[in-house]
């Protein structure tokens, strides 16, 4: 019996380390120089506020560090919401044009399915704990908040347009940062994007297309008519030797999490709703190409092939097939390891 719990417990250890490893992978996690990375220079980081680059050019930040103790904190935030949206805050510190994410905490705020609220007891809840890890030596300062998008994508709507412009306006440096914890579990890359607004009034240049990602039909709209009012920013992840610790304590609760649950199952809701979604804008299309018909001789200037709405639906039915074959592919994997009949 003994031997048997010893080599069951390190193939659970093994998994767990093996599981690990390709998340960081997938996620192209980078180990960085300790030294270098944790070192907080409170005056330099007041001089460089002082000198506020960033009225000058609105576009002066351009990249984004998450260290992977941050990531793994946002993304098990995030699915604890499950369809509800939760929000935290980002504490690190600023190098150039490159905003250092070093941590996150969560904050005690009521979400609905649609927005998530601040009240009064979050802020000072903020404040109470940045107050109180000062005390131990962690001078980094709130440089950013992040919410979950359950399942529609990350990006910033009317709302949170609004939030972070008025964060820009009386605490720069700041950022926002979104995680859809929906998709992060059916893809097993965590989806997440990171942002900034320009001025009210700003006209933005036009920008080379970013990274496609799927829109639902309800949503399209507010995304839209705000898109234009940000930026996106380049992540990346990094980890230190530091982390080890913290990592592996984190990691066991996440994997535990994540082999306890299956993706068919904790995400059927979105499944369905992402199946309607593609029936809807499939009709919509069909809509357009019956009129397009009716034109006369009236010919439609061809449009290019990354633009074309078909092109579009058939990369989001691609992706929704691909997601739930992994899932089917895990909840099969899953009862081989733990349902094995004794012959």
């Amino acid at each position: 019996f003994f031997f048997f719990f010893f080599f069951s417990d390190q193939g659970q250890r093994m998994s767990a380390q093996d599981a690990r490893l390709r998340f960081e992978a997938e996620n192209k996690v980078e180990t960085v120089d300790p030294d270098e990375i944790y070192q907080y220079n409170q005056e330099r980081h007041q001089s460089f506020v002082n000198q506020r680059p960033w009225l000058k050019d609105p576009n002066y930040f351009k990249k984004v560090k998450i260290s992977a103790v941050a990531l793994l904190k946002m993304v098990m935030h995030a699915r604890s919401g499950n369809t509800l949206e939760v929000m935290g805050m980002l504490q690190g510190k600023i190098e150039g044009d490159t905003m250092i994410v070093m941590d996150t905490f969560a904050l005690p705020v009521e979400g609905t399915e649609t927005r998530v609220n601040a009240a009064v007891e979050a802020y000072e809840y903020m404040v109470n704990y940045l107050d109180l890890i000062s005390q131990v030596g962690r001078k980094e300062n709130a440089i950013g908040w992040y919410h979950s998008h359950p399942g529609y994508g990350c990006w910033l709507s009317g709302i949170d347009v609004g939030t972070q412009m008025l964060n820009q306006q009386y605490q720069e440096p700041w950022l926002a940062i979104v995680v859809d914890p929906t998709r992060t579990i059916s893809a097993g890359k965590v989806e997440l994007g990171a942002f900034r607004t320009y001025p009210e009034g700003y006209k933005s240049p036009d920008e080379p297309a970013s990274e496609y990602q799927s829109i639902p039909l309800s949503k399209i709209e507010d995304f839209g008519v705000h898109c234009k009012q940000y930026y996106p920013l380049e992540v990346s992840y990094f980890k230190s030797t530091l982390d080890t610790h913290l990592l592996d304590l984190l990691w066991n609760k996440y994997w535990v999490s994540t082999l306890s649950s299956s993706p068919l199952l904790a995400n059927r809701d979105y499944f369905s709703g992402a199946i309607h979604d593609l029936s809807e804008k499939l009709e919509q299309a069909e809509t357009q190409l019956s009129h397009s018909g009716r034109m006369g001789g009236f010919v439609a200037p061809e449009k290019k092939k990354e633009d074309s709405q078909l092109t579009k639906l058939t990369r989001d039915s691609t992706k929704l097939t691909i997601e739930q074959v992994h899932g089917l592919m895990s909840q099969v994997m899953k009862d081989v390891l733990f349902n094995l009949k004794k012959e």
